[in-house]
């Protein structure tokens, strides 16, 4: 049985005379469909241009899925925040007991900012920490100004814009204090920082990314 499994075939069946090659008319014709049938958006005319050369090469068409645009939401322009008064504080809200507790919450993000305020920890982190932290709900001074009668305000900060500060008096007035030429004063758990106006004209949200220089200037 073995013998007749691997027996050898006869050379007539194996022999050159067994192979019937293809005519070149019927190759032609054989490519010419197959390269219509893999790029049927190509003519004969480039077809043919491209038989001439040495490599074909086939590029696969592929349907693209387009995807909806999405439509982003507008929202309010400056004048329409403006005139619907979003950023407006009520008079009867403007009570300086009433944010007595901003103040409390704002003392606890600090030290969780400072790991703890600790009496061993560097001013100068403290410091760095403070100029890139959020304001309000701190207790600020006005200890310089080019403007004497800004000297001496002392207020919770409300609302903090580029140029200005919206401070809370303890005698319940609120005070809008530009940051330009002035220097403001803020403490907490016995360490006192300052911060200079004029190097300061950030919106709350771009401070976080600004690099700030440390060393203090005669500048106001």
């Amino acid at each position: 049985m073995e013998g007749e499994l691997y027996r050898r075939l006869p050379y007539r069946r194996t022999g050159p005379q067994c192979r019937q090659p293809q005519g070149s008319e019927e190759s032609k014709a054989f490519v010419n469909a197959f390269l219509k049938r893999s790029m049927p958006k190509m003519k004969d005319e480039a077809i043919q241009d491209m038989l001439a050369r040495k490599a074909v090469v086939l590029e696969h068409h592929s349907t693209k899925k387009t995807k909806p645009k999405r439509k982003k939401t507008k929202g309010f322009t400056a004048k329409q925040r403006r005139e619907m008064r979003l950023f407006e504080i009520e008079p009867e809200q403007r009570r300086y007991a009433l944010f007595i507790p901003l103040h409390e919450l704002w003392k606890q993000y600090i030290r969780d900012l400072c790991h703890g305020l600790k009496p061993d920890a560097q001013p100068q982190m403290i410091q760095s920490k403070l100029l890139k932290a959020d304001l309000h709900g701190a207790i600020v001074t006005v200890t310089k100004s080019k403007c004497p009668s800004y000297v001496g305000i002392t207020g919770i900060i409300l609302q903090e814009f580029k140029h200005v500060f919206k401070i809370i008096t303890k005698e319940d007035k609120l005070k809008v204090v530009p940051k330009l030429n002035n220097v403001f004063s803020l403490e907490i758990d016995g360490f006192i920082s300052y911060i200079y106006g004029s190097k300061f004209q950030l919106r709350a949200s771009e401070r976080s990314a600004k690099k700030f220089k440390l060393k203090g200037t005669i500048d106001l």
